[in-house]
């Protein structure tokens, strides 16, 4: 026994070295499934392009459900209409920072490809930011454009990934979320 190898550790490292262990060994179920979207992240060929299409889905179904409310309320109610896919796109992201945060860190990879819910998240802003009508061409439109602007990640996106955990993993794709929403509201803007 010496002195070196028998030190007496402090109650601070003991707690965070065993906070760091739980949070690897501990597997985060709930965390996994909403990163990747109920395991559509673990689809083998192209996985951010099947969590983008959740995206849509889920653009398609609160974008029915606020055209709905806009049918039942008067026009001088305004926009209430748009709280409920504006509180679901707030709700998606900060689950999914969290959910992307926790799952990196079990993984041990920086931005893992099941990780999905990054995806889902900046397609579904994709069409809001547009106010997209729910019509297949827009929806397809859409998607294509986030599919292009998520792979080549313009100015800032590629920056944004550098942000820490969960942060980086989404933020890049709300930031090609909001270009593509640009985008699809210019093409709406022109007739197309």
């Amino acid at each position: 026994m010496s002195a070196k190898t028998d030190a007496p550790q402090s109650p601070s490292t003991d707690s965070a070295s065993a906070a760091s262990a739980l949070t690897v060994s501990r597997k985060p179920w709930l965390a996994l499934a909403f990163g990747t979207s109920f395991g559509v992240g673990f689809i083998p060929i192209a996985p951010g392009t099947f969590g983008s299409l959740v995206g849509v889905a889920l653009y398609y179904l609160f974008g029915a459900q606020a055209a709905l409310v806009r049918g039942r309320i008067s026009q001088t109610a305004g926009p209430l209409y748009l709280l409920s896919p504006v509180v679901i796109a707030v709700l998606v992201g900060l689950v999914g920072v969290w959910a992307a945060d926790l799952s990196e860190k079990f993984l041990r990879r920086k931005d893992p490809n099941c990780i999905v819910v990054d995806e889902v998240s900046g397609q579904y802003l994709a069409y809001l930011v547009a106010l997209a009508p729910l019509n297949w061409k827009y929806l397809l439109l859409g998607f294509i454009l986030f599919r292009v602007l998520d792979i080549w990640k313009p100015f800032p996106a590629r920056q944004a990934e550098s942000l820490p955990g969960g942060w980086g993993i989404m933020t890049d794709d709300w930031v090609a979320g909001i270009y593509a929403g640009i985008g699809l509201w210019a093409a709406r803007a022109a007739g197309l």
